[in-house]
This record gives C-alpha cells, structure tokens and sequence, in this order.
C-alpha cells in the first residue's frame, strides 16, 4: 500500500501542476486550457491482482472558443471559427496559435507580439515601412501609405496571413505553447477560416472550474500522504509484535 500510495500522490503532483498552468493562463489570450485525468494501471508482480496504479495522463486540450475582446485596434485580430493562424516556432518550423494581434519590427516583419513571425504560404511575411497595416478577414494584408497624416490612398496587397483548420485531433499543444501536427509537416491553406479583426479571443480558461479542481487535487493528495504514513504505522506496529513473540 505504501507504494500505491506513494505513486498516487506523485501524479495528484503532476495534474495539479497542469491545473495550476491553465488558471495561471486565465488571461492569457488565445490560450487553449490543458485537459488531464487518472487511469489505472495493474501492479505487475507478486501480490493481490486487484493492485493498480493511479496514473496522471494528459488528455488533450479543450479547443473550446474563448470569449472575444472588442478591441478596436488595427493590429489586433482573433480567429473567428476553428482553425489557426500559422507563425514561424522558435525551431523555424511552422507552429499554430490562436494569439492574435502583430507588431512590425525594424525590419519591416510581422510578428506576434511574443515575436514570432507571421507565416504566409510562401514565408515569413514582410510589409513595406512607415504605412498603415491592414488585415482583413479573409487574412488579406494591405499597406496604405498615407500622405501627411491625410485621407489615406490606394491600399497596397503585401500577403496573406496562412489560416489552417486540420482539426483538433490532427495537432498537439507543445511545450511552447504552440500548436504543431501530429506527426510533424505543414497543414493547408483553409479559405473557410476567418479573421475578425480589432479583437482579441480571450483564454478558453475557466478559473472557477480550476480553483475547484486544485482543491480536489489538494484533498486527494492528503488523503495519499495519509494512506503512506497507516502503511507505515501498521509496519511498525507489525515489526513490535513480531519482536514481543
């Protein structure tokens, strides 16, 4: 019992920390909430066969809408249906993510506001310096100069953001935080996914449903403490008998 309890307790750890992730991202946007579970698994060896471990498995994530924020300004939009928008991963791999909005840096590059650049189907995409950036919802990026602060003129197309929809089963949440496909490549162009640009989607998080989980995850995680110190009690107790005989 002592080692059944022991492993219990160490994957209570494990989705508490998982718990703890998703409600530290309540307001993080964009941010698809992690979803986690136990299952048993049977204690191979010597003993009662009735044994089972109790494992922590990460079951997905919940790909759930968040809300939308109306922000109003041009370098924010949100993914208006299922899908993403892709960016270039820290790797230089293609990567997915619903974090809307871009800034453009001294090179004339869109990026994410965490840095990454905004992939089009042929690459990283790049905007002329000192005009007006546009996206529209069909990820259509347009240029406008403007002349002195006035009525602005002709827009210029400079790309199209990439927008993918290969289904939730097809891709996993990495350590990044960004979503990539299963078995690695690239996923294709959708031209049913759409953009809403001046707003953000809010984190999909839902903290009350959290604080309830990581009390739940506090609860289970005395109650295995407890279970290892009766094992170890009843060893002791055992251990004075045998010695009295």
């Amino acid at each position: 019992m002592l080692f059944l309890a022991m492993n219990g307790a160490k994957h209570v750890d494990m989705q508490q920390t998982t718990t703890s992730n998703n409600l530290a991202n309540v307001h993080t946007i964009g941010f698809k909430a992690d979803m986690v579970a136990f299952r048993a698994l049977p204690v191979v060896g010597q003993g009662a066969p009735t044994r089972t471990y109790v494992v922590d498995s990460t079951v997905g994530h919940n790909m759930t809408a968040g809300s939308m924020q109306q922000t109003g300004s041009d370098n924010d939009f949100a993914v208006g249906t299922a899908g993403f928008f892709a960016v270039q991963a820290p790797d230089g791999s293609e990567a997915y993510t619903r974090d809307g909005g871009f800034v453009v840096d001294d090179a004339g590059m869109m990026r994410t506001r965490s840095g990454l650049p905004i992939m089009s189907d042929t690459g990283p995409i790049t905007v002329p310096q000192g005009m007006k950036i546009n996206v529209a919802s069909d990820g259509t990026v347009s240029a406008f100069p403007v002349d002195q602060g006035q009525t602005p003129i002709v827009p210029q197309t400079v790309a199209q953001i990439k927008l993918v929809n290969p289904g939730d089963r097809a891709v996993y949440k990495g350590g990044d935080g960004l979503f990539h496909l299963q078995g690695g490549g690239v996923a294709q162009a959708d031209a049913n996914v759409s953009l809403v640009p001046g707003s953000l989607e809010n984190s999909n998080v839902n903290a009350v449903d959290s604080l309830v989980q990581m009390i739940s995850h506090g609860r289970q995680f005395d109650l295995n403490i407890k279970m290892m110190q009766t094992a170890d009690e009843d060893d002791k107790h055992a251990n004075q008998i045998l010695a009295i005989n």
